[in-house]
């Protein structure tokens, strides 16, 4: 039978169990789609279960793990009666209310009158031997959650455009040396950034450069490469790796369904609203610039206060 909710909300992240804690705090019984543990995009707990140390998150100064921060974060939800399904939703119809949300039925599993959208966004990764063994280990996508870690190291950078060149930047205040390892013989980033990073003493550029595997047993310890014109191969000895390659949100749900930006991101407007009146965005999905876990906890605030207020507007 389809399970009407007041509020439903896609996604398990800091942003989802922050609009939980919020929704239920406010007495809507938000049920949560946590997600699946088999799906690289759509885990329950989002990109923080696969990060180590937490040194940025307020309110712990020793720093915590990833997964223990999510843990904490479900428990909070789950004491203040926030209701957590361990499941993905396959499909949405946001064309007439109630929101119908599928997962893997042809009819609609949920039905809901206010939907929060909290599905995050997932890093293009290299697709090499070592990178998912050692991610959190010496491997990183974000330099501004883990730079600090390698202070006095020697560490590359993977990529070519402007969130490359801002990472190596960034992370010169840490290292000793930045290797920025680029597949082509030019940079893709905007011209002050390309001046910016070229005239750093402390970052050196390897042109033609692509990475062939992560080696290392329980962290990173040196990097096989390969001159992408010769082929000839070589090694890297760093300590650390930041693949900087991109970011994709995870918006093929919502795909002529929402206002999406060109780069495939959620648009909002006034605090949460995406286009559809009664459907919020929060967290990684509609945020392309910070990608931090505390922003997106704000925004699962602002979701789950906009989606009340809406509730109320409209008599529900």
């Amino acid at each position: 039978m389809t399970e009407h909710r007041e509020v439903l909300i896609i996604g398990s992240g800091p942003a989802g169990l922050t609009a939980a804690v919020y929704s239920a705090r406010a007495q809507l019984s938000p049920l949560v789609l946590e997600g699946e543990p088999s799906s690289t995009s759509d885990q329950p707990g989002g990109q923080l279960m696969l990060t180590t140390d937490v040194e940025n998150f307020p309110g712990f100064p020793m720093g915590i793990t990833g997964p223990e921060l999510m843990g904490q974060m479900r428990e909070q939800a789950l004491r203040f009666g926030a209701d957590l399904v361990t499941a993905k939703a396959t499909r949405v119809d946001l064309s007439s209310r109630p929101f119908k949300v599928y997962v893997d039925t042809d009819e609609p599993t949920y039905v809901a009158d206010a939907l929060i959208v909290a599905t995050g966004a997932r890093s293009l990764m290299l697709g090499v031997p070592g990178e998912e063994r050692l991610l959190g280990f010496g491997l990183s996508t974000c330099a501004t959650c883990d730079g600090f870690f390698f202070r006095g190291h020697e560490i590359a950078v993977v990529g070519g455009g402007d969130s490359a060149l801002e990472e190596a930047m960034f992370l010169t205040r840490f290292a000793t040396k930045v290797h920025l390892l680029v597949r082509r013989d030019q940079l893709r980033a905007s011209k002050i950034m390309q001046e910016r990073t070229l005239a750093n003493e402390k970052i050196e550029v390897h042109w033609n450069t692509g990475v062939t595997e992560v080696i290392g047993e329980t962290k990173v310890e040196r990097l096989a490469i390969v001159d992408t014109v010769t082929g000839e191969p070589g090694l890297l000895e760093v300590t650390g790796i930041f693949v900087a390659i991109g970011h994709v949100p995870n918006t093929s749900l919502f795909e002529g369904q929402l206002d999406l930006h060109d780069n495939g991101y959620i648009v909002v407007g006034e605090g949460a609203r995406t286009s559809v009146e009664g459907v919020f965005a929060c967290g990684d999905v509609q945020d392309h610039v910070y990608r931090q876990a505390i922003t997106s906890a704000g925004s699962g605030c602002m979701a789950a206060i906009d989606a009340e207020r809406w509730l109320e507007e409209q008599g529900l």
